[in-house]
């Protein structure tokens, strides 16, 4: 399991999860790929087994995990609950989600330049862009690199 920490944060509470705190933690890999096309025969040979902190963190001191909270991010199938594995040793490129602290707020959303501009992007249409502007409190916390969520009924 791993661990939980509160911070708070301008009266609220921001609970952090630490993937480092998941050392060791192997689940088996299969061999054979499944389809999502046409249906193959499976094969049962296990190939190895895989450690998730290792394979979901390229640099372990600068990675942290956040829980989303609303819809703004739907489209790029980032969910109301979902988990994000955020790095913060990449820098934020055009067109990548981007987990920032904007005005006292954490917020996800898709960074992008334009113009010489740069803009904070949801992927809902109910939401407009942010244009950054020198006067806006804002810091880019790190890049998402993984999208961890639940699979939801059809």
């Amino acid at each position: 399991m791993y661990s939980t920490k509160v911070i708070p944060i301008r009266s609220r509470l921001l609970e952090t999860y630490s993937i480092t705190d998941l050392p060791g933690v192997e689940i088996p890999v299969y061999a054979s790929y499944v389809s999502a096309g046409f249906p193959s025969p499976a094969d049962d040979y296990l190939e190895d087994r895989i450690d998730l902190s290792k394979y979901l963190i390229q640099n372990p001191t600068s990675t942290f995990m956040m829980r989303v909270k609303g819809n703004s991010m739907m489209d790029a199938q980032i969910n109301d609950g979902d988990m994000l594995v955020i790095d913060k040793a990449l820098k934020p490129a055009d067109g990548y989600p981007v987990v920032c602290f904007l005005d006292g707020e954490f917020t996800v959303k898709t960074f992008k330049l334009t113009d010489g501009k740069a803009y904070l992007v949801p992927a809902n249409p109910a939401y407009k862009a942010i244009e950054i502007t020198d006067e806006m409190d804002m810091r880019v916390w790190g890049v998402v690199v993984w999208i961890l969520h639940k699979p939801t009924k059809q």
